[in-house]
């Protein structure tokens, strides 16, 4: 399934386990927010939102299709930056922990504003480079045009557990970065996105004994 158009990506939304009106309304305020911060700020490309709910809010959102409700938080969202997915997650399940990474100043005060104005109290903006934020074990790890597979792994497979689960949105790259990828044991294979056609996101996790690679490095 794809979605085409503004009104496709509604539907499916509406349609989220996770979707009520209180869901409803704080993402109507983000999608406010985020085209007012934009004038100030280059959040995403101003084309992007004329489909600001297919190419940013579905696009997000669709992470939660992987992710059962009883996984539990916390939710590590890497490189964070506009608010996706991390605002979209935590503005769904206002109950997870999300802990949303950025290291760039204007970036985190977006962040935290946003997060204030949608009432995400379990949710943090942790605003430092991920190489300096301390190591926990998490449940969920995202991120969205963060860094090159093997790259993202070395940095972020501390926080991992054999549990963890790791949500990579890849874009036309996806397959090829799995095919390349070497020297991890993992479950990952490449979803289909539901946003574009041609775009995958990496889903699986990796081995404790590989994670453990990671936290050395």
């Amino acid at each position: 399934m794809i979605l085409h158009s503004e009104a496709d990506a509604r539907d499916w939304l509406a349609q989220l386990p996770e979707w009520d009106g209180a869901a409803a309304e704080r993402l109507d305020a983000l999608v406010r927010l985020l085209v007012e911060e934009n004038t100030r700020q280059n959040l995403v490309s101003a084309a992007s939102l004329a489909e600001v709910w297919r190419r940013h809010i579905a696009d997000s959102a669709q992470l939660l299709t992987h992710v059962p409700r009883e996984t539990g938080s916390p939710w590590l969202d890497l490189g964070t930056g506009a608010g996706f997915p991390g605002l979209v997650i935590a503005a769904l399940r206002p109950e997870c922990a999300v802990l949303m990474v950025e290291s760039r100043a204007r970036r985190i005060e977006w962040l935290e504003r946003a997060r204030i104005a949608l009432g995400l109290d379990r949710a943090e903006v942790v605003g430092a480079r991920l190489e300096l934020v301390p190591s926990q074990p998490v449940r969920v790890i995202s991120a969205r045009a963060f860094a090159p597979l093997p790259r993202l792994l070395e940095l972020s497979a501390r926080f991992s557990t054999a549990d963890t689960i790791w949500l990579l949105p890849k874009g036309r790259s996806a397959p090829q970065e799995l095919q390349e990828l070497s020297g991890w044991q993992h479950t990952f294979h490449v979803e289909p996105s539901l946003t574009d056609a041609e775009a995958g996101v990496i889903v699986g996790t990796v081995a404790e004994s590989t994670a453990r690679k990671g936290r050395k490095s």
